[in-house]
């Protein structure tokens, strides 16, 4: 029986560095060494707590998988897990030598080593090692993939679930990224502790594109239940597996890699949790809240202060600034709105301690359309003519009120907001102006009624059914979709309201035309969006293809010329807004706001995960602390 996978993302799409397709700030990436670490002794003031609040519940512990990759997980996994680096909030990247290092141990081929400190352990006592590097990049390199799901282009169900049952499908949202440029098995060295990645190509990004993830032992014992494996005979079968290539251990491996971290309570198994950072959950209830509770024994990287973290499901933002002034949470960063403005800025907010800050957030609001599910804008549905698909998408393109939405949505919260016209680079960035000024959005600047009715008339169609896919609690969304459904009217075009509170359980399953989410990136790379762009690859979700922007972002990879980097983005910008792919929108204004009489360290970021990324300078004050 056709099944289909639970991807019940109700939030902001994470684009991590491997598919981030991005850069906030023409600055360099700048490495230092850590400060102000912990020294081996915890400071956890025992009893301390803190609630922050944020829109979505979390629903999986595996923020790798196109079903886990949300901001909403990601957070999560942030307070629970390590890692080699991390973006402060300039932001500069962060070497965090306490938990491991790594080096470049060659230009010729690119080789890059990384080893895990001695005592760095999962929440288990299991020690972290290789065999959890050697399954992350197993894992998101896809290169033992074997099989793809196929879906059912009217309800989106998996329709070969037999045959990804038995094949090897690590359903990464890395694939076709900077990993899978590394085909040889990487070797293992220093007692088990270090792993050595050996590049086919050089990549320009190389620095931020590997992590642990989840832990190697829990993924293999979820797969081989019944064998009962002890955590080293766990990381013996895996290892064997890979370098033997043996696809019958791979394939229940893969499979509970992409699966059986996904779920929106408190497991039985609570194994699926191990963390090997500063916090593990020991509390979860669905669209309630998560509990993070601080570890005993972390030294291997900044020692947090508060001993429990509770991040509390509140979807509504003004009901989070209602929370907020009630001192029901301490932190909470709402989807920015002119009434959230106004409510923060209420005297009787003010006068209890409340003070927010506004910058503009490392998200965009976007619209694709959907290449490849036999509707409008599908070259399949007019027989293979692809020029009349174009001609259907370009006129649909041009009734989005762009600038309407930026002046009537945006504005009313930061009055110099424009548009954004780049797939690629936000305003401000090295290259944006450059990019803006030759990739063709001027096309789609302002609304032209006339002209997408001549290029329906030239395409032979006077009525145009476009299924609207964004998620239903979303105001602004919703408000946008007004926006355009009214405007599209004019042109022949029915718009019909698809929305889904589940919307990202639906993205790439051909179920609508068009849809609105934002991305959300988590770095400085320059190459990430090869992932989005694309043919074929993991966050490529509405089919398209195009060899020229293919071999653009071949070339991105490689490129260490930052000129060169903007040449080829223009590149593929041309193709993709020649294409119609779709429409970018604005920038998201972010608001951050806390309550000065019961936290303090907040410091607000424009990466993810946001205000959440110096989570060990939080101290709780008052009757945030409870003995």
């Amino acid at each position: 029986m056709a099944s289909k996978k639970p991807k019940p993302t109700l939030g902001v799409k994470i684009m991590k560095f491997k598919r981030t397709s991005m850069v906030v700030a023409a600055v360099a990436a700048v490495t230092t060494a850590l400060s102000g670490c912990a020294t081996g002794a915890s400071d956890v003031v025992a009893g301390s707590t803190i609630s922050v609040a944020w829109n979505q519940s979390f629903y999986s512990a595996n923020s790798s998988t196109s079903d886990g990759n949300a901001t909403a997980n990601a957070n999560i996994l942030y307070l629970a897990n390590s890692g080699f680096n991390y973006y402060d909030s300039e932001p500069k990247l962060i070497k965090n030598e306490q938990f491991g290092t790594y080096e470049k141990v060659s230009d010729s081929p690119l080789t890059i080593k990384y080893t895990v400190k001695p005592g760095v352990t999962w929440s288990d006592d299991t020690a972290v090692d290789a065999a959890d590097m050697m399954l992350a990049w197993a894992a998101n390199s896809c290169n033992f993939n074997n099989v793809e799901p196929t879906y059912d282009e009217n309800t989106g169900e998996i329709t070969n679930q037999d045959e990804l049952d038995a094949g090897v499908f690590f359903d990464s949202v890395a694939c076709g990224g900077d990993l899978s440029q590394i085909t040889q098995t990487p070797t293992i060295s220093d007692d088990g502790r270090s792993l050595t990645l050996v590049y086919d190509k050089p990549v320009v990004d190389w620095e931020l594109n590997f992590g642990i993830g989840v832990s190697a032992h829990v993924t293999v014992q979820q797969a081989f239940k019944d064998e009962a494996l002890s955590a080293a005979d766990a990381k013996k079968k895996l290892l064997d597996a890979i370098a033997a290539n043996d696809s019958a251990v791979l394939a229940p491996i893969a499979t509970a890699w992409s699966t059986a971290y996904d779920f929106m309570d408190m497991p039985e198994d609570t194994s699926l949790l191990v963390s090997n950072g500063a916090y593990v959950v020991t509390d979860l209830v669905k669209d309630q809240y998560v509990t993070l509770t601080a570890r005993k024994g972390y030294t291997w990287g900044p020692s947090p202060k508060i001993e429990k973290i509770t991040v509390r499901i509140i979807a509504d933002p003004l009901a989070a600034v209602t929370a907020l002034a009630n001192g029901e949470v301490d932190i909470i960063s709402p989807q920015a709105t002119a009434d959230i403005v106004t409510a923060l800025e209420a005297s009787d907010v003010v006068s209890k301690g409340i003070t927010f800050a506004s910058t503009p957030d490392s998200t965009y609001e976007h619209i694709d359309l959907t290449f490849n599910n036999k509707g409008p804008f599908d070259a399949a549905t007019y027989g293979g003519d692809e020029a009349k698909a174009l001609a259907v998408r370009q006129a649909f393109l041009k009734t989005i009120p762009r600038q309407d939405i930026v002046d009537k949505l945006i504005k009313p919260i930061n009055a110099n907001a424009n548009v954004v016209d780049s797939q690629t680079t936000l305003p401000g960035a090295a290259g944006y102006d450059d990019i803006v000024a030759a990739n063709g959005a001027s096309e789609y600047a302002a609304v032209d009624i006339a002209g997408a009715k001549a290029l329906l008339a030239q395409a032979g169609v006077s009525k145009v059914d476009v299924k609207w896919l964004y998620g239903c609690s979303n105001t602004r969304r919703a408000n946008t979709f007004a926006l355009i459904q009214e405007s599209a009217k004019k042109a022949g075009f029915n718009v019909i309201n698809k929305c889904d509170e589940n919307w990202g359980s639906l993205l790439g399953s051909g179920t609508y035309d068009a849809v609105e989410f934002a991305w959300q990136m988590t770095s400085l790379g320059v190459s990430g969006s090869i992932s989005t762009f694309q043919t074929g690859n993991g966050n490529n979700l509405n089919g398209y293809s195009n060899a020229k922007v293919d071999a653009a972002y071949e070339s991105i990879q490689t490129e260490m010329d930052p000129a060169k980097q903007i040449a080829l983005k223009l590149d593929a910008e041309k193709e993709l807004w020649a294409d119609a792919y779709g429409v970018t929108i604005f920038q998201f204004p972010g608001i951050t706001a806390w309550n000065t009489n019961k936290v303090d360290g907040v410091v607000p970021a424009p990466l993810a995960p946001m205000f959440f990324w110096n989570f060990w300078e939080w101290t709780a004050k008052g009757n945030a602390v409870q003995g």
